[in-house]
Formats: structure tokens, sequence, C-alpha cells
């Protein structure tokens, strides 16, 4: 992919030429054949143009009236998008995050038509264990750079040599800056296929493989195609609602009777999602391309993006009160800007179509897995899915537990956490690699 082939918002994104040490650059990982296989070194630079007009785009917003009541019901408040378009305008630095990005290996490799771009990072222990890592929307990469230290440097971060990890993070088509898919049919089924490419591409025959959000839609896909050496998965966003339960949240029920509190406390965490949290996802799954708004206002983006759920919502309105929290307003603004850049927010979206004129059951129904799971369930979550749920949806489940902080984003918001269950989840399995 030469920079002249790149659509005009990322024709400044530096990709190496083929011609690069590849091989050294993998780090032991097998050669790479010349073709379209080919694994491409990748790093990040937009041009100080793009950024300027970011600014002046955000000082420019023309504002809308501020809601007519005192709290969130009528969606993201008045007051905490002008602060975020405040900082954003006038402190932000997104140079800090692209020399972190850089300092990352990153490469770019074509599967099935398209280029997919992924920080790779190996362990220097032996025996480490490969785990792809998947993100969801609206977050990207940037959503689990806080692992990859610990994961991949157990020593230097309270853990043991044995729990090490080399980390491999893909951006969803769409997304970041992997490509854009110009026709239908990237769904979680065709990305889990891509994702076990990858992995063999590198040379992984033994791995394992994490995600929430569409992150956990593809890993459980994974897992359903069970393709050579994948071992289990790990998900902090697991799809475990029983039949019964979904019919009732279909139709508006009170819960169930028989529910103990945390089966209570997981419905109404559903039931209240349903109700008033789905506006997005009910756009992108019908009209993903009528999204010209956020496209064309970085602030109509970030408050899009911002309104994904009402607990990641009112943690990121406290940050830009001032409040310390597990994310950062350098946190949010590194993921929105991202987005802006590589004008991802459409095809990003579309992400959302795919799936909807491609269905395999819903977003949280057990798919029938049968090889090893782990679940991670964070309380601040879409819900918090009970043990009982977990344990009839994932026959052979290998790790449970109920978290006593974090949220949708459980990698970004809460990441020394997040390690400690990767590495508890996956000790059964490291004897097979």
């Amino acid at each position: 992919m030469s920079a002249t082939s790149l659509s005009p918002t990322r024709r400044e994104l530096l990709v190496a030429t083929a011609a690069v040490g590849v091989v050294g650059m993998l780090s032991g990982t097998q050669s790479i054949a010349a073709g379209s296989d080919q694994m491409r070194p990748f790093s990040v630079s937009f041009p100080q143009s793009d950024l300027d007009d970011l600014r002046r785009r955000v000082a420019a917003t023309r504002w809308p009236d501020k809601e007519t009541v005192t709290d969130d019901t009528q969606g993201v408040q008045l007051a905490t998008v002008q602060k975020l378009a405040k900082y954003w305008a006038t402190d932000y630095d997104w140079a800090k995050m692209q020399a972190r990005l850089n300092a990352l290996q990153q490469f770019v490799t074509e599967i099935d038509g398209l280029e997919i771009h992924f920080i790779h990072v190996r362990s220097k222990h032996e025996n480490a264990l490969p785990v792809i890592v998947t993100h969801g929307w609206p977050g990207s990469i940037i959503e689990q750079m806080k692992i990859i230290g610990p994961l991949t440097n157990p020593t230097a971060h309270g853990g043991k040599a044995s729990d090490a990890f080399h980390v491999v993070i893909p951006s969803l088509p769409g997304y970041g800056f992997s490509g854009k898919p110009t026709a239908p049919g990237w769904t979680p089924v065709r990305i889990a296929k891509a994702w076990a490419t990858l992995m063999q591409r590198l040379g992984y025959t033994r791995y394992v493989a994490q995600g929430g959000d569409w992150g956990n839609a593809v890993s459980e896909q994974m897992a359903l195609q069970e393709p050579p050496g994948l071992l289990g998965i790990h998900t902090n966003m697991a799809a475990t609602v029983p039949a019964d339960i979904s019919k009732a949240l279909a139709a508006g029920s009170p819960p169930p009777a028989g529910l103990s509190p945390d089966e209570k406390r997981a419905y109404e965490q559903l039931d209240d999602f349903y109700k008033h949290g789905l506006g997005y996802a009910i756009e992108m799954n019908n009209r993903p391309q009528t999204l010209y708004g956020i496209v064309d206002s970085p602030v109509g983006l970030a408050a899009w993006m911002l309104d994904h759920d009402i607990r990641s919502y009112e943690l990121i309105a406290r940050v830009f009160d001032g409040k310390t929290e597990g994310l950062t307003r350098d946190d949010i603004l590194d993921n929105v800007t991202l987005y802006w850049l590589t004008n991802t927010a459409i095809s990003s979206a579309r992400l959302y179509w795919d799936n909807a004129h491609n269905p395999t059951g819903g977003f949280f129904d057990p798919r029938g897995i049968k090889i090893p799971v782990a679940v991670s369930a964070f309380p601040d979550e879409i819900y918090q899915a009970p043990q009982s749920w977990a344990e009839k949806a994932y026959p052979k489940l290998i790790h449970y537990n109920r978290l006593p902080k974090g949220g949708h984003f459980a990698a970004w918001e809460q990441p020394d956490a997040f390690c400690d269950e990767l590495r508890v989840s996956f000790r059964p399995l490291r004897q097979d690699i």
C-alpha cells in the first residue's frame, strides 16, 4: 500500500516499503513470503494542516440550545461537550499519542482483499502465550495500549514470567488504520476468519483470543469456527442471556420470578439499555450512511461516541468535571481524534449494518461455544453477566470473576485488573503451548 493509494484523509500515513526486513522486525515469527500476504511495517504521521483544521472546526462549532431537563435523559449534556471542546481546541496534543503509537511495532497485511493494520509486540520471556485482542465501537486499538506492557513484560509490572503474552491487536475493518471495505459483508464471522489467518501468518500455532463489545462477537465467532491452534477465549462482555430472559426483555416485561440477585440486576441493566441506550445502534444498524454530520463536525462525532452507554458516559462526564477516573481527558480525546483523522466515523458504523443484514443471533445470545471460555464480569458493563448464566452459556467455563470496578472499556479503564484477569484466565491453557 503506497502513500498515494490511500484515501485523501489518510494520505500522510507512512507505510514502509516491502523491502524492509520484515523477518527481523517480527522477532522470531516465521518469515513472510513476498506477495499479498506480506507484512509491512507501518507508522503514523498526519500533516499539521489536518490538526489545524480539526481545531478550527472545534472552535467554530455551532452549538444547540441547552437541554430542557436537569439530567442526561435527553442525551449528552451541553456543558459536558463544551468542556470537552474547550480542552480539545486549546490544550489537547495529538502528537503525544502519535509518538506512543510509533513506539510500538505496527504492521499492515492484506487479508481477504483488505488491508489489515495491527500492533504486534512480542514478549522477551520464553513460552509466552500469543493472544489476539479485539476492540469494539466506539473504541479502537487505543483501548488496549495500556495492557501491552504488563502482558508482554509481566516481571516489570508485578507479575511472573510464566504469565507472559505475545500481544497482537488488530484494527477492525473500517476502523483506525485498517482498510475501509468497499462492499458489504465484513461481519464478525468474516473478521474471525481473517484474525485466524493473521495469527497463522504470524507463525502462531497455539494462541488465545480476547475481546469485548464487537471484540467479543469476533472472539466468539473464532471459538465457533475453531481454527487450528485456538486454545480458548476470554471475554469482558459475555453473551450469556438465556432465551426466556431475552423474550421477557423484548416484551418489556418485569423480571421473571425466581431470579437470583445477580440475575435480577443483570436483567434490570439490560432492560434499561434496551429502553434508553440503543439509539446509536438502531441508527447504525439501519442507516449508517446518513451520519454525515459526524464526519463533518468533530464535536458532533465526539458527542455521538460519548453516548454509547450511560455508565461510560457518566464516567466521561466526571472526567471533564475534573474528577479522577479510570480514563483521562487525553484518553478520551485520543480515541475520538483517531476516528476524526482517519475519517472512519461512517466506515466503522457500517459494521452494525453488515451484522444486522447477516444476523447470527442476538448480540447477547449464547452461541453454543465448545472450547474453553473465561469471563470477567465488570459491574458497569452494559450488563454484568451472572455466573449462573455464564455456566450455562459456556460448558467449558475455565474462569469467572465479578470485578468490583470497571465498565465497558475495561482494558482502558482498569488495565491492572484486566491484565490480572487474563493471566489467571489462561493459566490452565498454557500447558498446551
